[in-house]
């Protein structure tokens, strides 16, 4: 068993980042975002209220949640060995702690649609296994 190797981290996280937001974006696009601007309008905060640091701040913390998923990956990977299997588990749990709770917690405040969140949430799961097969593909252990 290697040392982790936190460069390895770094880059596969980046390019997991990098998926989370294009999956993000493209669900945006076609069928995410009329369904989030209902929603926030209905709150009172509709979608042409962001601000540029909004923008940042989501593309920003979908660069750390990647570099998250692939740390978590590393730490899993001696226990349950290197390759895909490892890296889909690693995206399953990141995307229940980062996703699916978040999404039952705003479901039972009755928030937001529960058909809104399920739908985001799957897409989200898309995202965290796509992107965590990615940055996991670039993680190698340091020899020790």
């Amino acid at each position: 068993m290697g040392k982790t190797n936190w460069s390895r981290v770094f880059l596969g996280g980046l390019l997991a980042g990098v998926v989370f937001i294009v999956v993000g974006w493209a669900a945006y696009a076609t069928y995410l975002g009329k369904l989030w601007s209902s929603a926030l309008e209905a709150l009172g905060r509709p979608l042409s209220a962001m601000t540029f640091g909004d923008y940042i701040s989501a593309i920003v913390g979908s660069l750390v949640a990647g570099i998250l998923a692939i740390w978590l990956y590393s730490a899993i990977r001696p226990r349950y060995g290197a390759g895909a299997k490892t890296a889909v588990c690693a995206g399953l749990f990141f995307w229940a702690l980062g996703s699916l709770f978040p999404s039952i917690s705003l479901g039972s405040m009755g928030l937001f649609s529960a058909s809104l969140l399920v739908i985001d949430s799957l897409t989200s799961l898309v995202g965290a296994i796509a992107g965590t097969l990615l940055g996991a593909w670039v993680y190698k252990e340091q020899p020790q």
